[in-house]
């Protein structure tokens, strides 16, 4: 990238092109499916909740300039949904997605386990993520010219660490954020992954990460929500909107990172964008060094391993 600050206004059009975004019913999700709507791509929304996805459907399609957005369900923490979602995808595009934004995600909740039996946001954020991956993987092989999978992992991730033997905390004493920062760990080591095996095998895919840096997203709201306890989730939402107003960037500024890594055309696979600014936190899209164990190839190949073994999917590439 250039010195430049890079903005929505760059975004060159998208006209002709399929954009499927996880988690599109609100914060980044819901901006990006808005900004990529308004450059004319066919925008496919893939979200759990089917009330609050029809009204980020009405939301986008105000402003679409091409082809009519779509409303996909899908549940991340089920595999039947995403294999399910997956199907919808692949028949309602004939084959064919230029863009898998793998966008949605869950902070910080109570222990608790996906209908498959995962630690909920390992299910959630990564394996539902690598999965979905590995079964477009056809459409976006099958897309005209160079398609892209773009992953979102967290400043969270700094720090965090993989258990590849006790994903679940089935051993380890669970705590909410560490487990969510191995899950956005997850994501940015699938991610590169995924991008060394694309090239191994000479196809015409990128696969990218990017972060938002500390945004006033939703995911927030959404973990004091999840309090089961009613004075800890009076306390926590409190505190989460003050810091949200005194500290967070807003949610505009939060998705330039991830719609650069989806639209522009310098993009490498195989990179990390994120914020600008102080510590990652916020400020224009940038390239950033990926983490130490995203980097560590024993590691992603240990990850890809372990994600089939655990979804019963065949990864793509093989």
């Amino acid at each position: 990238m250039t010195g430049t600050k890079w903005t929505e206004a760059d975004i060159p059009a998208q006209d002709g092109r399929t954009v499927v975004i996880t988690g599109a019913n609100s914060g980044l999700g819901l901006r990006s499916a808005v900004v990529l709507a308004e450059k004319g791509a066919r925008v496919l929304l893939a979200c759990r909740s089917a009330e609050r996805g029809q009204r980020a459907l009405g939301e986008v399609a105000e402003v679409a300039t091409g082809p009519a957005p779509e409303l996909v369900r899908l549940d991340l923490a089920s595999l039947d949904s995403v294999r399910e979602a997956a199907a919808e995808i692949r028949k309602s595009t004939g084959d064919s997605v230029d863009v898998l934004l793998n966008n949605a995600g869950l902070m910080a909740p109570p222990q608790g386990h996906t209908i498959d039996g995962f630690e909920t946001q390992f299910g959630t954020n990564h394996l539902g993520h690598a999965a979905l991956t590995w079964l477009l993987m056809p459409a976006l092989r099958a897309a005209e010219g160079v398609s892209r999978v773009v992953t979102l992992s967290s400043v969270v991730a700094t720090g965090a660490r993989i258990s590849l033997n006790d994903p679940n905390f089935e051993t380890r004493r669970y705590f909410p954020a560490i487990a969510y920062g191995q899950s956005k760990l997850a994501n940015q080591v699938f991610a590169l992954e995924l991008d060394r095996r694309l090239r191994a095998a000479g196809e015409p895919v990128l696969s990218v990460a990017a972060h938002p840096g500390y945004t006033r997203s939703g995911l927030s709201s959404g973990m004091a929500n999840a309090q089961r306890n009613a004075v800890l989730r009076t306390v926590v939402g409190a505190g989460t909107v003050i810091s949200d107003q005194l500290f967070a960037q807003s949610t505009r500024m939060g998705t330039l990172p991830q719609l650069y890594a989806a639209t522009a055309p310098e993009v490498e696979g195989g990179a990390y964008y994120g914020p600008d600014g102080f510590a990652g936190t916020r400020g224009f899209p940038t390239r950033v060094r990926p983490l130490g164990p995203a980097r560590n190839e024993p590691l992603g190949a240990g990850l890809w391993q372990l994600t089939a073994e655990m979804t019963g999917i065949t990864p793509d590439p093989a």
